[in-house]
């Protein structure tokens, strides 16, 4: 498969799921009818609860970003001497 045709499948794929949003309800019942009878009142309960939800969302990408960072601190090498041939490689 050569690089274009990879390019345009990735950007078809993209499109298609860009246009094909459904929408969905994660809330129970009870939480549901909360947020939206605050939201009516005028209250801010909706928006502590997105920033709640974008906090949660958060949490991993972080919890992943910092064992990467501390991974990459602790193993990398420094001062490495390559011992590289003169001589020419023959593979037959």
């Amino acid at each position: 498969m050569t690089k274009a045709s990879r390019l345009i499948l990735i950007i078809f794929v993209s499109c298609l799921l860009a246009v094909t949003v459904q929408t969905v309800n994660a809330q129970c019942a009870m939480c549901t009818t909360a947020v939206e009878s605050n939201a009516q009142a005028g209250h801010t309960t909706a928006n502590g609860l997105n920033h709640g939800i974008m906090y949660l969302l958060a949490a991993p990408y972080l919890a992943v970003a910092v064992v990467g960072y501390i991974w990459f601190k602790k193993y990398r090498r420094k001062n490495i001497a390559m011992e590289i041939r003169e001589e020419k490689l023959h593979l037959n």
